[in-house]
C-alpha cells in the first residue's frame, strides 16, 4: 500500500530578508566562515543570494529595495535566549535559526564568536529539568545552545545535539491556542 506521506531529506534553505546584502555577505562568508554558492539579480533591483551551511543544505537571504523596516520582537526576537530580556516572537514569525556544530568543537566556537565581537548568550545546556537548563553540562543535557545575531538582528544558534533520543523523549502532549492538551495521532 502506498503511503500519503511526503518524503523530505532535511532542509534545502530557509529564506530571510536583508537590509544590506553587501554586510549579510561580508558577515556569513568571512565571519561564519559560510562559502557563497549562489547569487541571482530578481527583475525590479532585487537580489537573491543562498550561502552553504554544510551538508547540503543553505541559507538564503533576500534583499528588497523598498522592503517595510523590522521589528523587534515581531519580525525577529528582539534579544537572544539566555538573558533577561523578552525572546517571544509571534506566530509566522521566525523565532531563531539554529546551526548544527560538532559537539567537540562546541566550547571552541564559543569562545570565537566572541573573539569575532558577536556578544553570545550564555551556554544553555537543555536537560529534562523543571527549568529545562542546567548549569553545567550532565548525562541528562541533550542539546547544548549558544545564541547570537547577524548583522539584521536575526537570532542565529550554534547547537550540538548530546544524547541520543529514544520512545520516552517524545511523550508530552501539544496545547492548542488556549494552552489546553491535545491528543494528535499521526496516521
Amino acid at each position: 500500500m502506498a503511503s500519503d506521506n511526503f518524503v523530505t531529506n532535511g532542509i534545502n534553505h530557509v529564506a530571510l530578508v536583508s537590509s544590506d546584502m553587501a554586510r549579510t555577505v561580508d558577515f556569513y562568508t568571512n565571519v561564519l566562515g559560510m562559502p557563497l554558492i549562489k547569487t541571482l539579480n530578481i527583475p525590479g533591483g532585487a537580489q537573491h543570494f543562498f550561502f552553504d551551511c554544510g551538508n547540503d543544505t543553505s541559507i538564503a537571504y533576500f534583499w528588497f529595495p523598498d522592503a517595510p523596516e523590522s521589528v523587534p520582537g515581531v519580525s525577529h526576537g528582539a534579544d537572544v535566549p539566555g538573558r533577561e530580556n523578552d525572546w517571544k516572537t509571534p506566530p509566522a514569525s521566525m523565532n531563531h535559526l539554529a546551526f548544527d556544530v560538532p559537539a567537540d568543537k562546541f566550547d571552541e566556537y564559543v569562545e570565537r564568536l566572541t573573539e569575532k565581537g558577536l556578544d553570545p548568550s550564555p551556554v544553555l545546556n537543555h536537560d529534562d529539568s523543571e527549568q529545562t537548563i542546567a548549569a553545567e553540562p550532565h548525562p541528562g543535557v541533550f542539546i547544548r545552545s549558544v545564541y547570537f545575531k547577524d548583522p539584521d538582528g536575526v537570532v542565529l544558534e550554534f547547537a550540538c545535539w548530546t544524547k541520543e533520543f529514544g520512545p520516552d523523549d517524545s511523550n508530552d502532549l501539544p496545547v492548542d491556542a488556549d494552552g489546553k492538551p491535545v491528543s494528535v495521532a499521526a496516521d
